[in-house]
């Protein structure tokens, strides 16, 4: 049998339990030895668990207790507050009241056309308070049926509070005892006994999430009320759901941010400058190759390299997308679109993959980095377009820039990956052969960690891709102006056609620029 610190007999164990509860040492010993001692669940009751809930969780240390019970009681406080005085009606009544305000405005209004002699005008009046009087009868029944299920409400809210009170009672103890189990394992991480420390966190807590909480779901105007009682320190300028954070805060730090990207773009526009000339040079020559020379030109040499590097079956899909985007009257748009996806995609290749070979060498480096990298994924889309229209104004260049942004993450990470993956044993194998280190690089490492890195590659041509359409935004042609044009005007037909152009371009330079690598690893 696993030894759990539980001796038979009378004095099971006391010693151990005494360490670990400090008090009612015998009530404890007793319940913990039933618990392990029974298949299934143990029926043990804990009074003080029952009657403090979750502030016998915190006082014991056993905070999933305190938390789940926590929410559990204050869902059943809220009812029962709902049903003592809580305003169920308040919507209807200010729905009532502002009806009846605007029966008597018309009423009033009649009289003075009916007095005027425009009875035409009076009766037309007197219709829509007649409508209105409807309305505020109904609101008024809403509001009494709203009422009447006061009582009905707190009783379930009774009820809820009780069954949380018998949940707290026949649960402490078996919570308690896999508590003493961690402390049996790892006596360093678990609390022993009764902390004051925690039951003061415990209580704070409770005080500062509870009585908000209430008023919030009880009460029909709680700012007011929190005005009130705070002489409009608090629920006056703000809402209690925003509290501590002042409007005046988020306006003040608005200002400071525009500041600082006027003074950035006013003494580095020179460099901003250079990057978008920089990009601007490698779009234009991209559009001029690929929209200055005849498309059935172009449509061939694309298609020769599908086979070359990808096979026979790359190349006949490949010829089959560039007719659809050729006979679609979509070939301009696709060359524009497939210049952006080109340029962004291939600075993040040029940029990430050397980024991600220092990081799979350098664990300092990468910890650093990593931040970075979680910040440029997760940040929302659109917020890109922010700095970059600050910095760079608006055109293909500055969507080139926001897709560099949004794309390079997953080149870097699959590429560091697929170093940090390369076998030590291989490579001190390589080194006792007498590789030096360019040669340890690329004779070894590179070609073992060359999945990890193509697959980064996909990513990004795909995640460059989705960021066509929202590179449109300002002003970045292609068909992703097309498909904003569609969204606009509700142009489904179009945006389909559009949005399969775009696909069909993605997969034919992912197809491409695989195909080496595929074809080699198909035949070996």
């Amino acid at each position: 049998m696993t030894d759990t610190g539980l001796e038979s007999g009378p004095n099971a164990n006391s010693t151990t339990v005494a360490d670990f509860v400090e008090r009612n040492t015998g009530y404890y010993s007793a319940a913990f030895k039933k618990i392990q001692d029974t298949t299934g669940f143990a029926w043990s009751w804990n009074t003080m668990a029952a009657v403090f809930g979750p502030l016998w969780g915190a006082a014991r240390g056993v905070w999933g207790f305190f938390w789940i019970f926590l929410v559990l009681e204050l869902f059943a406080l809220v009812q029962i507050g709902r049903g003592l005085w809580g305003e169920l009606g308040a919507d209807q009544l200010a729905k009532l009241e502002r009806a009846l305000g605007n029966i008597a405005k018309r009423e009033t209004q009649a009289a003075e056309l009916l007095a005027a002699g425009d009875a035409a005008g009076a009766d037309a009046k007197l219709k829509i308070a007649e409508n209105l009087k409807k309305v505020a009868a109904r609101a008024q029944e809403q509001a009494d049926l709203a009422a009447a299920e006061a009582t009905t409400i707190l009783l379930i809210g009774l009820a809820i509070l009780a069954l949380v009170k018998l949940l707290e009672g026949l649960y402490a103890n078996v919570a308690y005892e896999a508590h003493y189990l961690k402390w049996r394992a790892d006596q360093d991480s678990q609390q022993v006994g009764i902390r004051t420390s925690s039951t003061v966190f415990g209580a704070i807590m409770m005080l500062a999430i509870m009585p908000l909480t209430l008023l919030r779901f009880t009460v029909r105007a709680p700012d007011e009320i929190l005005a009130n009682l705070t002489g409009g320190l608090v629920g006056e300028t703000i809402p209690v759901t925003e509290f501590p954070i002042q409007r005046e805060y988020f306006s003040a730090l608005s200002r400071r941010g525009d500041a600082a990207f006027d003074w950035a773009a006013a003494n580095f526009s020179n460099t901003f400058d250079g990057i978008t000339a920089a990009i601007r040079w490698c779009l234009d020559g991209l559009e001029i190759l690929l929209l200055q020379t005849p498309w059935p030109v172009v449509m061939l040499v694309i298609v020769v390299m599908a086979y070359r590097l990808a096979g026979p079956r790359i190349a006949i899909f490949t010829a089959a997308s560039l007719a659809y985007l050729a006979f679609m009257g979509l070939w301009e748009l696709s060359m524009i679109t497939v210049a952006l996806i080109g340029a962004g995609a291939m600075l993040c290749i040029l940029i990430g993959v050397p980024f991600g070979i220092w990081f799979g060498k350098s664990k300092r480096a990468y910890a650093v980095a990593e931040p970075v990298l979680d910040f440029m994924q997760t940040m929302p889309a659109f917020v890109y377009l922010i700095p970059i229209i600050a910095f760079f104004g608006t055109g293909k260049p500055p969507g080139v820039l926001a897709t560099l942004i949004f794309a390079m993450p997953p080149v870097i990470r699959l590429t560091a990956l697929g170093m940090r993956g390369v076998p030590d044993a291989t490579k001190e194998a390589a080194i006792a052969f007498g590789c030096s280190r360019r040669q340890l690089l690329f004779n070894v490492e590179l070609p073992l960690a060359l999945p990890s890195i193509m697959t980064g590659i996909n990513q990004t041509i795909l995640m460059s891709l989705s960021m066509v359409v929202i590179a449109s935004l300002i002003g970045a042609d292609g068909l992703g102006a097309l498909i904003l044009e569609s969204l606009q005007y509700a142009a489904k037909g179009q945006g389909l056609l559009g949005g399969l152009a775009i696909l069909l371009c993605a997969m034919v330079i992912d197809r491409i620029a695989q195909g080496s690598y595929r074809r080699k690893i198909g035949k070996s």
